[in-house]
């Protein structure tokens, strides 16, 4: 917590970025509660709210390509404050939606919202390598997941106490946030020499008109660093399982815990605190250990994760189910923080863009399917039966990074000249 709080009192450009982050992902979560209340106080269908979610899932994965091209093509700062403009407009677009007839606009602009998020998630990754110094990454890295997961209790909570007062102001204060966030990212300041805009060659016509060849390119890429690629199949790989997980959690408290809302409300709790926990113990694990040392902790980690989950689906009582979500959660946190510090310690800065985009493009593909898959066994088979599998889903990745590791097929990268404990860790404040 000590290297969080120097982190944000030295680092300018870092502690406007966070704060940005801070403001608008409460405010997408005060989105998200209310867009989903509103659907069924309107329309009282659960299909309608599954509408809605792949409405929100299906524009992820369709420009996810492009904002990865773009984002390696053009200022990325500027990119950022666009999408946040952008949101701010549509966010405020949810307000003609306060009735049954207009309810198709749920749709719309929850497909609006999130054609204009990847521009920014992927831009934030895509610039932290630049706004923080080598001694930093890992730290910065660290305490940006750590927020998003802690904004997704916080947010969640507050989004239904400001939905009591009115679903008006929940989109107000979203639309609020994301103009906020614009304003955070124009304060950031390029240091000399590292701009926001990744250095590349000059563009031919085709490239200019034809951005696929870009993006196969940074396909191309991936495809020659093997701990890239073997990290972007990881999140994949989660998903086949993670996917599923992630709408079990409402399942359990209702039908398999007979514990109502409050069953819900425990169960994503102790799923926050253990995500909370695991990017702790992430920051801290990940600067002591060798890049031998990670490989086998991923492995081990990603069993743990999948068997916790597995056994939480089996456990009989609540309170033994909520030790082992607890588990699962910090290994998975634990996880996603080391691949996420060696990934962007590792991708080249003109690449940046394209894999940051193409692996949350992939990742929200396969979670699609994968919460498809489950809403479809749920009408056949027990929450039970079907966490059982998602855990076991999960823990298969652990099976190929294993294979490929002892194989030899992911050697340390050229660019990572030093392990993470042997950088030095300086005072000089990065502006």
């Amino acid at each position: 917590m000590r290297e969080f709080l120097q982190l944000l009192r030295q680092n300018r450009n870092y502690r406007y970025t966070w704060m940005g982050q801070v403001v608008s992902e409460i405010g997408d979560n005060f989105n998200n509660i209310a867009v989903f209340a509103l659907a069924m106080a309107l329309t009282h269908s659960g299909l309608v709210v599954t509408g809605i979610m792949l409405a929100r899932a299906i524009p992820v994965v369709t420009i996810g390509p492009l904002a990865g091209v773009l984002l390696d093509r053009f200022d990325r700062q500027r990119i950022m404050i666009a999408s946040d403009l952008v949101r701010a407009v549509v966010a405020l677009g949810f307000i003609l939606a306060l009735t049954r007839e207009r309810t198709w606009l749920l749709y719309l602009f929850s497909a609006l919202l999130m054609l204009a998020s990847p521009f920014f998630t992927a831009g934030r990754s895509a610039i932290l390598p630049t706004i923080t110094s080598d001694a930093e990454l890992h730290t910065a890295n660290s305490l940006t997941q750590t927020t998003q997961w802690t904004t997704l209790t916080v947010g969640t909570f507050l989004g239904a106490t400001i939905i009591a007062i009115g679903y008006k102001w929940a989109f107000f204060f979203n639309a609020l946030s994301f103009v906020f966030s614009a304003w955070a990212i124009w304060k950031l300041k390029a240091s000399k020499g590292k701009g926001f805009r990744a250095e590349r060659r000059s563009l031919t016509e085709t490239e200019v008109v034809r951005p696929w060849h870009e993006y196969r390119e940074g396909l191309r890429y991936m495809r020659s660093v093997p701990l890239v690629m073997g990290i972007v199949l990881l999140a994949v790989g989660w998903a086949t399982g993670g996917g599923a997980a992630q709408i079990l959690f409402t399942l359990f408290g209702e039908v398999v815990f007979n514990a109502g809302a409050a069953g819900i409300s425990i169960i994503w709790g102790c799923a926050g605190l253990g995500l909370l926990l695991g990017g702790i113990l992430g920051n801290w694990l990940g600067k002591r250990l060798s890049y031998k040392g990670y490989k086998l902790t991923v492995f081990i980690d990603y069993i743990i994760h999948g068997s916790a989950y597995v056994l939480f689906s089996r456990m009989p009582r609540l309170d033994l189910a909520l030790i082992f979500i607890g588990l699962s959660r910090i290994t998975m946190a634990l996880n996603s923080v080391m691949n996420y510090s060696y990934l962007l310690r590792t991708v080249e800065n003109r690449y940046r863009g394209r894999v940051f985009a193409t692996m949350e493009t992939l990742t929200w593909s396969m979670m699609m399917i994968s919460m498809m898959g489950a809403g479809i066994a749920s009408t056949h088979y027990s929450p039970r039966t079907i966490g059982t599998v998602a855990g076991l889903l999960s823990s298969t990745t652990a099976i190929f990074w294993g294979w490929a590791n002892w194989t030899g097929r992911l050697p340390k990268p050229d660019s990572l000249k030093i392990e993470p404990h042997e950088v030095e860790v300086h005072g000089d404040p990065v502006t």
